[in-house]
């Protein structure tokens, strides 16, 4: 999406790994020899640590929730995007949504799915049923974490990130498995209902973010940050089908 919008305002993109490939005053030199000004930091599994880097002379962005130091960002709106797809499965009949998290998946985006979850369940009332979300030190674990969640509260849909959970269920309840989303159709490895939370689109904006920036001559780390917010896509294609 970043190099399809940036070809089409007449730029082109250069991809650099920092860590792998270059550190972050390496990365620096060189972006000053070509002229470089923009740069869009792409989302990592942590919050990423880009103090190394003299900002001073480039706009940036970085297409996620959170950075340190913090930059503008451009993300999926994950708290949103939870709640709409839990007023459409409500609407279709299921009353016991079960949602699966890994800890350092939810804090990466600030819990904002598992605070949807927990915040459209305390809406219901409190004679709704509500399945308390599985959050996992690390990525779950059928025998020690998974199963005995379900086991204990039988949701009738499953929410993850997870594809293989799909089969895990059947594991738990050969006869009759509940239903499943992923959280993310990048994830997908065969085919089911999922959350398009329109990549392509996620990366275009971050380029015209900079570039709007470079514009107003606007260099160095920003003294009041925004955040831009992707709404997924329609519903034709963004959850339960």
């Amino acid at each position: 999406g970043a190099r399809a919008r940036a070809a089409e305002m007449g730029f082109a993109l250069a991809e650099f790994i920092v860590g792998a490939e270059v550190s972050w005053p390496r990365l620096d030199s060189i972006l000053q020899s070509r002229g470089i000004h923009g740069v869009i930091v792409l989302p990592a599994w942590a919050e990423p640590d880009l103090t190394a880097f003299d900002w001073s002379r480039y706009a940036g962005i970085y297409t996620d929730v959170k950075s340190t130091p913090e930059l503008h960002s451009v993300c999926s709106d994950h708290y949103g995007s939870m709640l709409s797809l839990l007023d459409r499965l409500a609407r279709r009949g299921y009353r016991r949504p079960g949602l699966v998290l890994p800890q350092g998946r939810d804090e990466r985006i600030r819990h904002q799915q598992s605070a949807a979850f927990c915040a459209f369940h305390t809406r219901r009332g409190p004679g709704a049923d509500f399945v308390p979300p599985l959050i996992t030190p690390d990525d779950p674990q059928f025998a020690t974490e998974f199963a005995p969640w379900f086991r204990r509260h039988q949701p009738d849909l499953v929410l993850s990130h997870f594809a293989e959970m799909r089969d895990w269920m059947k594991t738990c309840a050969p006869s009759a498995p509940p239903d499943f989303v992923l959280l993310n159709i990048l994830h997908h490895t065969y085919p089911c209902a999922a959350l398009d939370l329109q990549p392509r689109i996620l990366g275009g904006r971050a380029v015209e973010l900079v570039f709007g920036q470079i514009l107003r001559n606007e260099f160095g780390l920003p003294s009041w940050r925004s955040r831009t917010t992707v709404a997924p896509a329609s519903a034709a294609r963004s959850a339960v089908e």
